[in-house]
Parts: C-alpha cells; sequence; structure tokens
C-alpha cells in the first residue's frame, strides 16, 4: 500500500510534495525540477499554511524557493520575480549577503540561511 497522506497536498492551483528527504538547496532545487516542478514558494498565506503542513508532517525545517538576489537584502522567487508576499521571523532576515537561501521553521515564519545546510525538499507543480 502507498501511503502518501501529508506528503501529497493541493493548494489552489498548486500540488504540494515532497520526497522527506533532506539536502542542500541546489540539490532541492535540482530534485524538483527533475521531476517537472520547483521548490516550493508560497505566494499568499494559503499556500504558506499548506506548506507549513507539510513541514509540520515531517518535523524539519525546508528550504523555500525564495532566494537573495544581487542586491544585500532583496529577496526574489526562484523565476527572479519580486516577492509579493512574505513572513518573515521577527528580525529576519539578518544575513546581509551572507544567508542566500530562505528556510520555513515549524511555525510557518521564514529564516534566511545559508544555502549548504540539510533542509527537507517539498516541490510545487
Amino acid at each position: 500500500v502507498l501511503a502518501l497522506t501529508g506528503k501529497i497536498s493541493e493548494v489552489g492551483e498548486k500540488i504540494l510534495a515532497s520526497n522527506g528527504k533532506e539536502v542542500d538547496f541546489a540539490s532541492a532545487l535540482e530534485f524538483c525540477e527533475k521531476a517537472g516542478g520547483t521548490l516550493a514558494a508560497p505566494r499568499n498565506e494559503e499556500e504558506n499554511k499548506a506548506i507549513l503542513g507539510i513541514v509540520k508532517q515531517y518535523n524539519r525545517y525546508a528550504y523555500l524557493g525564495i532566494r537573495e538576489g544581487e542586491t544585500s537584502g532583496q529577496f526574489m522567487y526562484i523565476d527572479d520575480t519580486p516577492l509579493n508576499y512574505t513572513k518573515w521571523h521577527p528580525y529576519e532576515p539578518n544575513g546581509k549577503g551572507t544567508e542566500k537561501c530562505v528556510e520555513m521553521y515549524t511555525d510557518g515564519s521564514w529564516n534566511d540561511k545559508n544555502c549548504n545546510l540539510y533542509r527537507l525538499t517539498i516541490c510545487e507543480f
């Protein structure tokens, strides 16, 4: 029996899925792109909550499909479009150019982080 409860969820036009693996940012992005999607990136509160559901299921921080651009402190989606929604943890982002990736905490808030740490992979399709 294939049990996918909580590992695949639908939100709006998106389908979210996780393989439960923790890898660095580049590997997570590559995995999602090879699967035909990209790293999950919430564009509203509903999507943030759906991603949080998977984060809570595994009780692991997850990378989001958001990264710092050329300008320090300016974050954007993987497709280089500006963020239209944010849920930064208090006093975040604080990496000032040294923490280029974004992770979601188990409370749904965001933190800028180094890209070489191992975090949960959640893709969107």
